[in-house]
């Protein structure tokens, strides 16, 4: 079933109050009279819930004959409140954007309020949907009985800002963007973004391998094109600059509840937490994550084996990845 939900006069982490925040979200399977067989699934960057739910099904990675699954769709993303639907009055330039603060204390009141729901067997994510459930855990440590966070970070590393700052700055070196706005479809920025974009996500042994021509394009530049541009033209130009911001802000510590102390914010997290990079991620690596989880109480790390980079954290187009992470999912609901 999808929802929405509005919340009126909500303040900002930025500091800008906004008279209406509008979150849209969508559910799978029935809540238990007792509230406690709830996972929340946050959506990461660029999409939408119907762009998630593929693994979501009695033999998927996430069941909904047993849960009841939420999926609210992150600020900025076009559904929820964003630039593209005249909910955010400006971008990063006049000092305006959303963080994962934003998103997960709404996500909060939206449980709330809307059923009830005060403990969370799971906050599964995956990249910025990951960074939402390191947030669940330290902000409602009391509330978040299990994390599995695939493929993202609790806070943004220098190198993946790097990337970030590289996507930025293609979508508006584009000649349609005036400082503020865009005007028009930024025809040679979405070729760009969309090749960095590409250059990032799966793995140098993915493209040596020419893994693209078994997923049916013709060559390297169809991929490009139909794989990755012809994607994130769908979506609106602002919204894809109001994700990066929320991405580049990403910090679990930075925030009124830790002040700044990221370690203490990790180091509060009770739940059971299962942290699964993927072997070949480039803005995640192993070494990111593992640190991540070493600060954290009792969790594991648990690498995804796989050529597919970061990509391996979504593999709705390779079988072997979506078994390894149903099967690893499955057993931390039942440990």
């Amino acid at each position: 079933m999808t929802g929405v939900w509005q919340a009126a006069s909500v303040t900002l982490q930025c500091g800008l109050t906004l008279p209406q925040v509008r979150l849209v979200y969508q559910t799978y399977g029935e809540l238990a009279p007792r509230r406690d067989n709830v996972i929340l699934y946050p959506t990461s960057y660029g999409a939408h819930h119907t762009d998630l739910d593929w693994l979501i099904a009695p033999a998927g990675i996430l069941d909904p004959t047993r849960w009841f699954i939420i999926i609210p769709n992150m600020l900025g993303n076009g559904l929820s409140s964003a630039p593209s639907n005249g909910e955010l009055p400006g971008l990063a330039e006049q000092g305006y954007y959303f963080t994962h603060w934003d998103n997960v204390t709404l996500q909060e009141r939206l449980l709330r309020e809307v059923w009830g729901i005060e403990r969370l067997a799971l906050v599964y994510g995956w990249s910025m949907g990951a960074q939402q459930a390191y947030h669940w855990g330290a902000l409602y440590p009391e509330r978040v009985e299990r994390i599995v966070a695939l493929c993202g970070t609790a806070k943004t590393t220098p190198h993946n800002q790097v990337f970030l700052l590289s996507l930025r700055a293609a979508l508006t070196a584009d000649p349609t963007w005036d400082g503020q706005t865009f005007h028009g479809i930024p025809e040679r920025g979405f070729c760009a973004f969309a090749r960095i974009y590409a250059s990032w996500a799966v793995s140098q042994a993915f493209y040596r391998a020419e893994v693209y021509r078994q997923l049916g394009y013709e060559s390297l530049a169809d991929y490009l094109e139909r794989g990755w541009e012809r994607n994130y033209r769908r979506r609106d130009p602002r919204d894809l600059l109001a994700m990066i911001d929320t991405w580049l802000h990403c910090d679990v510590g930075q925030n009124p509840l830790y002040q700044g102390d990221y370690r203490r914010a990790l180091q509060a997290i009770q739940a059971k937490t299962l942290v699964m990079p993927a072997t070949t991620d480039l803005y995640f690596p192993v070494a990111d994550c593992a640190a991540e989880a070493a600060l954290i109480p009792g969790a594991v790390c648990r690498p995804i084996p796989s050529l597919w980079g970061h990509r391996a954290g979504n593999p709705w187009q390779h079988p072997p990845d979506a078994a390894f992470i149903r099967q690893a999912v499955r057993d931390w609901l039942a440990a």
